[in-house]
């Protein structure tokens, strides 16, 4: 079966910057319609305009904070007015901050977990009711974070396995619907991961790099979010993958394992 998603009616969360970013640019690519989800306008207006300019798709950007109910309640109803249903959702959108698990406040264990885990659980919900009748994929980013230990991030850690296991548990309760959920595992060269390349000094990258090599069986380093994760996140979109589900998919080179 050929992989095609013209036409495809798809919202990314998250769509302003970094993997995010890159999904929504090769969606276009591929002919799709594509909703853009962030709290960042400037940026989300900006990707959404140069990957329509690019086409043949169209992406349209909708400021949306998927901390709360009314907000993703109202944009998913403004995005199947404007696309005529949905076919689609990748929830993409996260925050990872670093702080000991003994000096975390409550207002940072919230927002980080609020972002991926609330956040998974408002906009599937918000799709269940547009995928319901047709049947539909749902795509919810996980992080390698929630398979191993992540010192210094617990609360980042705990966000990430809750949305694996929101994942698992769902799609065994919507796969009846035709609805699929998946988990994907990303480990890719973002401009945030360049950030903080930047601070490092050289002895310190040097180390890093040194480190990464031994971490990362296929090519020693992240991977690139347009060439390495977005061909596989089109194919878990379209059609060919419609009795996959349930599944932890982890797309880093070997970096991470599912036990």
């Amino acid at each position: 079966m050929h992989v095609d998603l013209t036409g495809s009616r798809i919202i990314v969360t998250g769509g302003a910057r970094g993997i995010g970013e890159s999904l929504v640019r090769v969606l276009c690519a591929e002919g799709a319609l594509v909703a853009v989800l962030d709290v960042l306008d400037d940026a989300g207006q900006a990707v959404a305009g140069s990957a329509t300019a690019a086409g043949p798709g169209r992406a349209v950007y909708h400021s949306c904070d998927v901390t709360s109910r009314s907000s993703v309640t109202e944009v998913f109803a403004a995005v199947a007015a404007d696309f005529g249903g949905l076919d689609s959702l990748v929830h993409g959108a996260g925050v990872e901050t670093r702080t000991p698990a003994e000096e975390l406040t409550d207002a940072e264990w919230d927002h980080v977990v609020d972002v991926s885990l609330r956040g998974a659980f408002l906009t599937n919900q918000a799709a269940f009711p547009l995928l319901q009748a047709g049947g539909g994929r749902i795509l919810n980013v996980a992080s390698g974070a929630g398979l191993d230990p992540f010192p210094g991030a617990a609360h980042y850690s705990a966000a990430k396995a809750g949305v694996m296991a929101w994942t698992r548990s769902v799609a065994h309760e919507w796969g009846r619907h035709g609805i699929t959920l998946n988990a994907i595992v990303p480990a890719m060269w973002t401009p945030m991961y360049q950030a903080t390349r930047d601070h490092l000094t050289p002895e310190q990258l040097a180390a890093h790099d040194v480190f990464m090599a031994g971490r990362i069986p296929v090519g020693g380093k992240l991977g690139d979010p347009t060439t390495d994760l977005a061909p596989v996140i089109v194919t878990l979109l379209s059609d060919v993958t419609h009795f996959v589900t349930g599944q932890i998919i982890c797309i880093d080179g070997g970096l991470s394992s599912v036990r």
